[in-house]
């Protein structure tokens, strides 16, 4: 599976670097923090990719969680065409939406009402603005090193101090937009309930992914979640769980049923579209009842809706709950991740592995990691040497130390026998 040249990748990224920034329509793409060119992906299917020079690589990126079916799985593609040949786009209400919207619901016990929107960024950002415009409050909390797609409000980190005002994280982002973001560590339930009680009745709304995802993957501590909900409920503030990623990737009913925690409102997206781009905000039907056009506060989307990303989600969804695969997933994660763990321990590298479910991330560190602090101790140079490594040998891992890995119902015993393979090779080679 060693890969061959990438002559023509790298051309298309020269190619494409004069008509897009970076050459890539998303940064983490351009491989700056492992180096090298990104191979340019031809096509897909089951849990391989191959590249535009035909290399076959095993893909764990799952275009970053939502593939939980693999590539190209047959019933999703059927869905697909079916919808695409009564019309791509209406702009007007469709059965098809109220048949997606009703089986979220089913799904989703939280959720009463929702919004289909076309994106997770719009979900965090729609749910936020709901937030401000129910409890007639600015500020926003959420935990360092967790990521909410790139609205302004999101994009700032901590200061020197756990409950310091944000500071802005990216050029554009108004400095009074940034007052209002609040920031404390992840995993610090006293941090959040000295935040809610200094400034609790002028916080809207704490936004958090229950599971975090973009500063690798790193769990809850036992008791986080369920303080954080009695904390908001304490401050009359709402709690949004960001389940863009863990929705239906962690449990049939997301983090939320993993964990046990209800959430006044949640964000959706990746796996609710089967691949395509959708998302979707939902909670109790008294805070979606304000959302235009019952209520003032206002959101709309063109394609919104969208038929045929609603009939891949559809799609995805009903396969879920007839395939019953998170058992499985489970089980060959466990194996995946106790086989690199114990091929580093026998290299005398460090290496902590982070895991819930099927999405996973290895930091060169050796731990724990559980909040962002810990994470940025991870080895970030051997992490780039490793996954250069891993995808010599035709393993492609998430081209960032600080994301996950995702398994998919298309990689077998197989496909993990091959992994480990290669990872034992990649780990003799740092």
């Amino acid at each position: 599976m060693a890969a061959r040249s990438r002559e023509r990748s790298s051309a298309l990224l020269q190619r494409a670097r004069q008509v897009m920034p970076g050459g890539v329509n998303s940064p983490v793409r351009a491989f700056r923090s492992v180096g090298g060119d990104p191979p340019f992906i031809a096509r897909g299917k089951g849990a391989r990719v191959w590249d535009a020079d035909d290399n076959e690589y095993l893909d764990y990126v799952c275009s970053w969680g939502p593939l939980i079916l693999g590539h190209a799985p047959p019933r999703i593609l059927e869905a697909i065409a079916e919808a695409a040949a009564q019309g791509t786009s209406f702009g007007a209400p469709t059965e098809r939406e109220v048949l997606f919207a009703e089986l979220i619901r089913k799904l989703v016990p939280s959720i009463e009402k929702l919004r289909l929107v076309s994106s997770g960024t719009e979900a965090t950002m729609s749910a936020l603005r709901l937030a401000r415009g129910f409890t007639g409050r600015d500020k926003v909390l959420k935990v360092e090193g967790g990521y909410h797609g790139h609205g302004d409000s999101f994009l700032v980190r901590a200061g020197s101090g756990a409950m310091t005002f944000g500071v802005p994280d990216s050029a554009g982002v108004p400095a009074g937009v940034a007052a209002d973001t609040l920031t404390i560590p992840y995993n610090d339930l006293d941090a959040a309930c000295r935040m809610f009680a200094q400034q609790g009745h002028e916080i809207a709304a704490l936004i958090i992914e229950p599971v975090a995802g973009n500063m690798g993957v790193v769990p809850p501590l036992p008791g986080y979640l369920e303080g954080l909900r009695d904390a908001t409920r304490r401050a009359g503030s709402l709690l949004i769980l960001d389940e863009v990623i863990t929705g239906f990737r962690v449990a049939p009913g997301g983090a939320q049923a993993l964990y046990r925690v209800q959430p006044d409102l949640t964000c959706l997206g990746k796996i609710i579209g089967g691949g395509l781009p959708v998302g979707a905000y939902g909670g109790r039907a008294e805070i979606m009842d304000r959302v235009a056009p019952d209520g003032p506060v206002y959101q709309a989307g063109t394609l919104s809706g969208n038929p045929l990303a609603v009939a891949a989600g559809h799609a995805a969804l009903t396969a879920l709950v007839e395939l019953a695969p998170h058992a499985d997933l489970e089980r060959r994660s466990a194996r995946l991740v106790d086989g690199m763990l114990a091929a580093a321990r026998e290299r005398g590298i460090p290496l902590c592995v982070n895991r819930v479910a099927s999405m996973f991330t290895p930091f060169f560190t050796e731990g724990p990691v559980v909040d962002y602090a810990t994470a940025k101790k991870s080895d970030v140079k051997r992490y780039a040497r490793f996954h250069a490594e891993m995808l010599s040998r035709g393993v492609y891992l998430a081209p960032s130390q600080f994301e996950a890995a995702f398994l998919s119902t298309a990689h077998t015993d197989d496909d993990i026998a091959r992994t480990l393979e290669a990872g034992r090779a990649a780990l003799a080679a740092l």
